[in-house]
């Protein structure tokens, strides 16, 4: 039976098709030869080059990422006749990761997949493969897919299930201009995630060059050494006219307390918890954990936090992700009260030292890798007040001080900005699939032929 939000599709004149139907029949609309992938091979039978063999992780944005392949030997290779795909197919993650798609484009004759990938091969005189991987992103797709896995014991769509697929279906013509029309969207949505990825990089580059010394925003005839000492060695070479000193010396910090399950409330002084720090910015609309205000403003009072306090979450956290853990409380964040695995600072009276440039010192390998070396044998970050205390950070003038955060905040800013033209490119997007895919705006071709100079959305 068609499901129920695909029939306004069929109302519009577009046909809509079972997979069944499309697979044994071989008729009607197109032909898709769907088949799943090879027994996984074991570890040890990859090798440095030969035939490439993909899983889900390769499928990114519409694509199939080859750089993730691994290879097997030609003869090993050999044996996964019904599990290769070819250049044009498209390719549905369906067990443990659902939903990815992608589209192989190669050279090689084939590829192999793994068990957890299917592909659809199209007849491009029946339907179009980059229509048909459009049409499997969208919302009405998903739909279908996640109705099927909830009637599964774990994430999966079996072979049999994706029989049940359907797919919408105008004219081919008609599927090449919307398949057109939504790679323009992919096309400047990948364009904006490399220009992140770029700005990302030349602020990690600039971190590092600034919270070094190797690029000074000030004038000065200051040389370079390695300081004595074991850990401050480590540190490597600093200006001279730095004051490399122990963090306690020019910062407070405190660790929230463990406050009991037995005093949670609904309501009151909502307790803060490093889930709550996202992206480095703090997010409490999903808070449901409070303490009681007299218990808050009592024994407590000395873990509310203040406006302008910088906090970190300090346990569960791997070291690639502490970038994002770190983040400034504003006053509309309050009253909160500090809970276990997070921690505050401030700077310390009648210190010159600036909060912001501790924060990107935080972020930089030079206070990560002295964590690091005090928690050997651990993936994730899970450190305290103890360990930050053993912690060196070497201190520019104040005014140098400033000055580097006010650099390294404009380049966050510019990746703020970007992050914001993708999430509008991304909802556009999805606005388009919703209307273009469904039917509900329609792409004229004049003649049946796609025609680039009349073709136009027409409702």
């Amino acid at each position: 039976m068609v499901p129920s939000f695909l029939k306004s599709a069929e109302d519009r004149g577009w046909k809509v098709e079972r997979l069944e139907h499309l697979i044994a029949k071989k008729v009607i609309v197109g032909h898709l030869d769907g088949n799943h992938g090879s027994l996984y091979p074991r570890s040890s039978e990859f090798i440095d080059s030969g035939i490439k063999y993909i899983s889900a992780n390769a499928l990114i944005n519409g694509k199939v990422d080859l750089t993730k392949a691994k290879f097997l030997s030609i003869e090993r290779g050999e044996q996964f006749k019904k599990g290769v795909a070819k250049s044009g197919d498209v390719l549905f993650a369906h067990n443990a990761t659902v939903g990815p798609v992608g589209i192989l484009e190669t050279t090689d004759e084939f590829v192999i997949i793994s068990t957890s990938l299917t592909y659809y091969r199209c007849n491009p005189s029946k339907i179009d493969n980059v229509y048909l991987s459009q049409f499997m992103a969208s919302p009405s797709f998903i739909r279908q897919y996640e109705r099927i896995m909830k009637q599964t014991t774990r994430n999966q769509i079996p072979i049999t299930a994706q029989r049940d697929f359907y797919f919408v279906l105008p004219s081919v013509p008609e599927q090449q201009k919307i398949a057109k029309i939504l790679s323009t969207w992919d096309k400047a949505i990948s364009t904006t995630e490399r220009l992140i990825e770029n700005s990302t990089q030349q602020k990690k580059a600039l971190m590092q060059q600034l919270l070094t010394g190797k690029k000074r925003l000030i004038s000065t005839q200051s040389s370079f050494s390695v300081r004595d000492g074991f850990a401050k060695s480590k540190l490597g070479e600093l200006p001279d006219d730095w004051n490399l000193s122990l963090i306690p010396n020019f910062y407070w910090f405190q660790e929230g307390p463990g406050v009991r399950k037995h005093q949670f409330t609904e309501t009151g002084v909502k307790l803060l918890n490093g889930t709550n720090i996202q992206k480095s910015r703090v997010d409490l609309t999903t808070t449901k954990t409070h303490i009681s205000e007299d218990e808050a403003y009592g024994g407590y009072k000395h873990f509310l936090a203040d406006s302008g306090d910088l906090i970190i979450a300090c346990s569960g956290i791997s070291v690639d992700r502490f970038d994002e853990k770190i983040a400034f409380l504003e006053d509309h964040h309050l009253p909160l009260c500090m809970n276990t695995s997070t921690m505050r600072f401030k700077v310390k009276k009648d210190v010159k030292a600036s909060l912001e440039f501790l924060r990107y010192f935080m972020m930089s390998p030079l206070f990560k890798n002295q964590i690091r070396r005090q928690i050997t044998g651990s993936a994730q970050l899970n450190f305290g007040p103890s360990h930050v205390e053993k912690c060196y950070i070497a201190l520019p003038s104040y005014d140098e001080q400033q000055r580097i955060a006010a650099v390294l905040i404009n380049a966050d800013k510019e990746i703020d900005l970007l992050e914001q033209q993708l999430a509008d490119l991304q909802q556009e997007k999805k606005a388009l699939m919703q209307v273009l895919l469904t039917g509900k705006k329609r792409v004229v071709v004049d003649g049946g032929k796609l025609n680039q100079s009349t073709v136009r959305l027409s409702t």
